[in-house]
């Protein structure tokens, strides 16, 4: 059997010991789906948005809460095994490169997981990463592992809630739907409570970044307004920079902390209510 504490060099060893690891992550990542797919309800929801949404829980700089991800692996993410702060610079870096008149959006791929701090205040990681997904109404094909994982939930069972509209009207708005709780949701929250002076795009980003039944696949467009559909554009621009700059080699954090400080500085200063 390969040995899981250290990569083989080459041959069937090495085959061996990827396989086993690969095995391994799947199932850790399942593992984490499962759990969320079973406990996130409606009541879930709305206690932990009662919990958090006074926001009185500690507080803190922007800059200390992305200093805490540095304690912080993300069990739902199968592509990186190093801290979050180091991607929350990468995604920022990628996109400061790509929209270098933007400086507000510079700050956005800096703060966009900053609520998965979270799992540092004692939520387990299934309340805290991982994509997101309405509750209250009919679970949609494209949710991840969602053909197997929501048996257990309650939800799915209510007469009203397993339907395709279930508590909510045609056409009402992501604004006014419940969303799967976890960092997105929470740190949206943060962003709102502390009056970021960011733009509209900005709170979509960081509320619906980890939606992706509705950004990469088109799921739930009947709940949406033409404002959510005006918006989506903006929500998938960060996602390029989300996925695909999480990269081995990891940003000079020390040099680049100074620029980032001054968009903190501009548009979220001080300590914030958490």
């Amino acid at each position: 059997d390969a040995d899981p504490s250290e990569e083989p060099k080459s041959g069937k060893a090495k085959s061996e010991y990827r396989n086993y690891t690969e095995g391994k992550l799947l199932d850790r990542v399942y593992n984490t789906y499962l759990l969320m797919h079973t406990h996130q309800t409606v009541d879930f929801v709305r206690k932990k948005s009662a919990e958090y949404g006074t926001c009185s829980l500690r507080k803190m700089s922007a800059m200390e809460a992305l200093e805490l991800l540095d304690q912080l692996v993300d069990e739902s993410d199968p592509d990186v095994d190093f801290p979050n702060s180091y991607h929350a610079y990468q995604t920022a870096e990628g996109i400061r490169r790509a929209h270098p008149d933007k400086d507000w959006f510079h700050l956005v791929g800096l703060l966009h997981d900053l609520g998965k701090v979270l799992a540092l205040f004692g939520e387990p990681q299934w309340a805290v990463v991982g994509d997101t997904f309405p509750v209250g109404c009919k679970v949609q094909r494209s949710v991840v592992f969602g053909d197997s994982t929501f048996h257990d939930n309650p939800d799915t069972r209510d007469p009203l809630y397993s339907t395709e509209y279930g508590m909510y009207q045609p056409h009402c708005g992501l604004e006014n739907v419940l969303m799967s709780w976890g960092h997105d949701e929470y740190m949206y929250r943060v962003m709102k409570f502390n009056n970021f002076a960011l733009p509209k795009e900005a709170f979509y980003m960081v509320r619906f970044h980890s939606f992706y039944p509705w950004h990469a696949h088109g799921d739930y467009l009947h709940l949406c307004t033409e404002e959510d559909l005006r918006m989506l554009p903006w929500v998938r621009e960060l996602n390029k920079f989300d996925l695909y700059t999480k990269q081995e080699e990891l940003p000079d954090v020390q040099q680049l902390q100074g620029y980032y400080q001054s968009l903190i500085d501009k548009y979220c200063p001080g300590q914030l209510c958490w």
